[in-house]
């Protein structure tokens, strides 16, 4: 098939799994076209089948904000005729969908008809979505699309408890490749870190309020006071300059250290001994599967779809949001000696498994190709 798929470019989930699942889909045979305003920062190398069409946007002085929607619109329309696209697969609700949605009725006057799949991640729902600017235009956009998926069955619940609905919505969940996130020998690294066999603690994400950052500056100094421990923050944010405040007010920023943005986020996790994601919200948890990838336990909040990763008791420990004592006392629980540890590694890695990017691909091409028929036989019916 001919894959269209528009994504937010930048590091965040939506684009991260939208480019991955076109990479893997692109080594399957499938061709690939990638719709963005810039490269995608996980689309960093030469890949068979896939070709990236930038979204050029032109500054005039009528507008005192340039109409990027308007110009995702016409360059999907140009993709999609030039390249004979099969079908749309749009990340994010909005400006993706309602672009791709005005690209569908132009193509149409054209006498060409082209299905859309959106794909719903979170804070298009749960964040953009309920705000009043924004959320007739969501609905919408839902609506009037010919495919509907979400990463998960809480991501699902949300939007229908939102939303007026009146399509289905299939829950497709997010993925990992086990061939890029797995446990790495880095003993070398772990010793600079934690040079006296310290247990290592790590927290992922772009340090916004909602990451509950200041917990996990909590949780850890409850950790440290009862056991020798190091905590590595990865990413940065507008809650970076709290948290590092925070670390030096509670005395502990010699245990601390705040490595910025890394691409080889799965070689810093091959270090860690827990996880720690107290998010107030999180529609699945992605950087909590990727740790459990590299075999790394998560102790978390019960926010959202984490639940649907994270297995209690099993991976790791879930608490309420801001229960910090509780997740103190689980990280403990899980550090407390190298058998009980161990186990939760392997037990997180078993779970990983699940979610391998080769197990979900699949279910990618079969909605792609029920979507693709049943518009298909809805447009010969009307015709």
């Amino acid at each position: 098939m001919k894959i269209g798929i528009v994504c937010y470019p930048t590091y965040g989930g939506s684009g991260v799994v939208a480019t991955e699942l076109g990479k893997a889909l692109a080594m399957r045979g499938h061709q690939i076209h990638f719709i963005a305003y810039s490269q995608p920062a996980r689309l960093s190398h030469f890949v068979d089948n896939v070709y990236f069409h930038e979204v050029s946007l032109m500054n005039y002085p009528l507008f005192e904000f340039p109409p990027y929607e308007t110009a995702l619109t016409s360059k999907l329309v140009d993709v999609v005729k030039f390249h004979q696209l099969d079908v749309l697969h749009v990340h994010y609700a909005i400006p993706h969908a309602s672009a791709a949605y005005f690209a569908k009725q132009i193509l149409r006057e054209e006498g060409i008809y082209i299905p859309v799949v959106t794909t719903l991640h979170g804070t298009d729902i749960t964040l953009v979505g309920q705000d009043k600017t924004f959320k007739p235009v969501v609905a919408f956009s839902i609506n009037k699309s010919d495919g509907v998926t979400a990463v998960s069955e809480s991501l699902r619940q949300q939007t229908l408890d939102s939303f007026d609905v009146k399509v289905p919505i299939e829950v497709i969940p997010n993925f990992i490749d086990l061939s890029e996130f797995k446990k790495y020998n880095k003993d070398h690294f772990k010793k600079a870190i934690a040079p006296n066999n310290e247990r290592i603690l790590m927290h992922t994400s772009n340090f916004r309020k909602v990451k509950r950052i200041e917990d996990v500056v909590k949780i850890f100094d409850l950790v440290q006071q009862n056991i020798s421990a190091k905590l590595l923050f990865v990413g940065d944010g507008p809650e970076r300059k709290n948290a590092e405040e925070m670390c030096r007010d509670l005395e502990i920023g010699h245990n601390v250290r705040f490595l910025g943005k890394q691409d080889a986020i799965g070689e810093l996790l091959a270090i860690a001994d827990v996880f720690l994601m107290p998010s107030e919200s999180e529609s699945f948890g992605l950087a909590a599967l990727e740790a459990m990838a590299c075999e790394v336990p998560v102790v978390s909040s019960n926010a959202g779809g984490i639940p649907e990763v994270n297995l209690q008791g099993v991976t790791g420990f879930m608490s309420n949001v801001g229960d910090v004592q509780d997740m103190a006392r689980n990280a403990l629980y899980i550090l407390k000696d190298d058998e009980t540890l161990q186990q939760f590694r392997n037990n997180a890695l078993d779970q990983a498994r699940r979610f391998d990017i080769e197990n979900i691909l699949p279910l990618y091409e079969k909605y792609y190709q029920h979507i693709r028929d049943n518009y298909n036989s809805n447009l010969m019916y009307n015709i």
